[in-house]
């Protein structure tokens, strides 16, 4: 049947027989090889346990097809469904969820206990902007020889970045130390406000 949008062979299969067996194991129609299956009707209401027969018949009446979701159950679970709609909404999904992982990165934000007020600013509204987008930051102050002498100057700088952003982010774990560094884990607050970035300040110590 397949009516409704086109079913792109290249990357979904190929027909056999009258049925259509998908690259990703899904059966249709003919190819469904259960003797009973649980049906769900375009609408998604449970139409309970069925004879093949049955569930194809009462797809064909539609104008559709039997889909194979659920080849593992027992017994099978099979969609009524326009194929051709069904696999443009999963592959739709599938994208939607690649873009997702590739655009949800965790980035790194670096600092330095000596980190001067202008570069600190910038830091910081690098840190906002990720958020903002979505992204989980790491934020990292490298201490280096004798500065490891002296974390609370690392940590004062930690606690002051977390209190200027805390509106905008959730701290997942930290701070803490890590060899030579002070880390905390980011993550974006649901529901926050866009930040502003502030205009840098002048070129201060911090």
């Amino acid at each position: 049947m397949l009516g409704g949008l086109p079913v792109p062979f290249g990357s979904c299969g190929a027909i056999l027989g009258g049925g259509f067996i998908a690259e990703r194991g899904l059966r249709i129609n003919e190819r469904i090889r259960a003797r009973e299956v649980r049906v769900i009707d375009e609408a998604g209401n449970q139409l309970g346990v069925l004879t093949l027969f049955d569930a194809m018949k009462t797809a064909r009446e539609s104008g559709l097809d039997l889909v194979e979701i659920s080849p593992n159950a027992v017994p099978p679970v099979c969609k009524i469904t326009d194929y051709g709609r069904f696999l443009y909404e999963q592959n739709k999904k599938a994208h939607e969820q690649r873009k997702h992982q590739k655009s949800s990165q965790i980035k790194e934000v670096k600092f330095r206990p000596s980190t001067a007020e202008h570069d600190y600013q910038v830091r910081k509204n690098q840190i906002l902007r990720f958020l903002d987008e979505g992204h989980k930051v790491k934020a990292m102050i490298f201490h280096r020889g004798r500065e490891m002498a002296h974390q609370d100057v690392g940590r004062a700088k930690m606690t002051r970045l977390l209190q200027e952003i805390g509106e905008h982010t959730i701290v997942e774990f930290g701070p803490r130390m890590e060899a030579n560094v002070l880390l905390a884990l980011l993550a974006p607050k649901k529901g926050a406000v866009a930040a502003r970035p502030a205009p840098p300040a002048g070129a201060a110590s911090a």
